[in-house]
């Protein structure tokens, strides 16, 4: 079996934002298995993803319409498998995957507004339309982790790897850096929290005396950045933890046609309209005010982050630590404030990475830093737009060298891992394709390992 097949497994659990971009005229199935379809869209994705890593230096197999199919057959009988062995795969799971690919496609974007322009889809579309695909790579992935886990490597097969390789064929490798953040969200006054209130407060009124239209007034001064295209519009699920908690709570405790009191959440202060309800889900419109963050406020926040360099910087804490500790970014507690290379998912990223608006002026800073430094706090505007301070760690960097074992051991390690689980999955579906149903239709059974499959195939027509 290929190994191309089992490599790219992996790459079928990015979220497959490109797919929205297809303009499909007629959709027809392609194959079957076991009682899940493949449709030839489902083809014309994974071909735009193949696209995508080739312009990141993963050259395109030689036939990539068959190795496209191959993998996703491959992802549907390991995900027949997980279901068979009842493998746990929690909604919240499902849901945590859907928010942290959605950030990597902003990221990819530029922007929330963006992606949407670019895509066609809102974010609660976007959730619904790949939730079925998130948690079929999760089970796959669950599978594949079972069956590939207890494969180890011995550090003569590492030595091995490395040497089977001519000195001018090991890759050459740019510099690379793994860098850190600590952000922290300026926290506005009371007066600036009092005259957001406020604001709502006299929005409320208005509607209530019949002088202005809530739409309307949501259109004119909600801050929130979808209502450009929603009108501030949202439908909520009970269920669903994307939302701030608190905003969707005091959704669900209004009545249809009933507003809210000003609410406040992580992103300000929201007056809440309940247009319609139905079981666990309600439809809602809102305007967003947030407080304004003054100076003064920006000051404290320089201050905070000032003393927390210092006592890292003096031994008292990690940076880790002091991330864990005093981080506003939610997605600390689970990459200790480290940026993260979103084709490999490791910690170790390079310059041309940093073209996010929110990490572009990273580039700067990282040029007077060493490793180990942490520069002073910096003012920036975050993924929304809001003001926000960090500290700036520089963990590593590499210079520019051709691989060898000193410097990158653990890089020639995890390559001579991941080939060996390969050998090993690759084993694993030769033995148990066959005991399910494939069918494929006629123009993808010349593809190598589909032949094999179909005529091994318990069921084949």
């Amino acid at each position: 079996m290929k190994k191309i097949l089992i490599s790219s497994v992996g790459a079928l659990l990015l979220f497959q934002v490109a797919v929205a971009q297809q303009k499909i005229v007629a959709d027809k199935i392609v194959a079957k298995v076991g009682d899940k379809i493949i449709l030839n869209s489902d083809i014309e994705s994974a071909l735009v993803d193949m696209q995508q890593q080739a312009l990141q230096g993963m050259p395109l197999p030689p036939n990539a319409s068959c190795s496209a199919i191959e993998q996703i057959i491959a992802q549907k009988i390991l995900v027949l498998q997980a279901e068979l062995d009842s493998l746990p795969i929690s909604e919240a799971d499902v849901d945590g995957r859907i928010e942290s690919q959605i950030r990597w496609a902003e990221q990819r974007y530029g922007s929330r507004e963006k992606m949407t322009e670019v895509t066609g889809y809102t974010i609660y579309q976007l959730r619904e339309r790949f939730r079925d695909a998130i948690r079929e790579s999760m089970l796959a992935k669950a599978m594949r982790d079972k069956i590939v886990n207890a494969v180890k490597v011995t550090p003569t097969e590492v030595r091995n790897n490395f040497e089977r390789i001519p000195k001018d064929s090991l890759p050459f490798y740019e510099s690379e850096l793994e860098v850190g953040q600590l952000v922290l969200q300026p926290k506005a006054s009371r007066e600036m929290d009092k005259y957001a209130v406020d604001r709502l407060l006299d929005f409320k009124s208005r509607v209530e005396k019949k002088e202005s239209e809530f739409g309307t007034l949501a259109s004119l001064y909600s801050e929130d950045p979808g209502v450009k295209e929603n009108g501030g519009t949202y439908t909520l699920n009970r269920n669903d933890k994307n939302w701030d908690a608190d905003f969707l709570a005091a959704s669900f405790r209004l009545k249809e046609g009933e507003m809210s009191s000003p609410v406040k959440s992580q992103f300000g202060y929201h007056l809440i309209k309940m247009l319609q309800r139905k079981g666990d889900n309600v439809v809602v419109q809102h305007i967003l005010v947030k407080p304004n963050v003054m100076t003064a406020d920006i000051n404290a926040a320089t201050e905070k982050l000032d003393t927390i360099r210092a006592n890292i910087m003096a031994g008292k804490m990690s940076f880790t630590e002091a991330v864990v500790k005093h981080s506003d970014d939610p997605m600390a507690k689970f990459n200790g404030g480290m940026i993260q290379n979103q084709m490999t998912g490791s910690s170790f990223i390079t310059m041309d990475m940093l073209d996010d608006p929110s990490t572009k002026d990273l580039v700067l800073i990282l040029d007077d830093l060493k490793p180990g430094g942490i520069s002073k706090p910096m003012v920036f505007e975050d993924e929304q737009g809001r003001k926000a301070l960090r500290l700036v760690y520089l963990k590593t960097r590499t210079e520019p060298h051709r691989e060898n074992l000193r410097d990158d051991y653990s890089r020639i390690q995890q390559r001579t891992l991941q080939e060996k689980q390969a050998e090993a999955l690759n084993k694993w579906l030769v033995d148990h394709v066959p005991t399910f149903y494939v069918h494929v239709e006629p123009e993808y059974r010349n593809c190598g390992n589909i032949s094999k499959w179909v005529a091994n195939s318990v069921v084949s027509k």
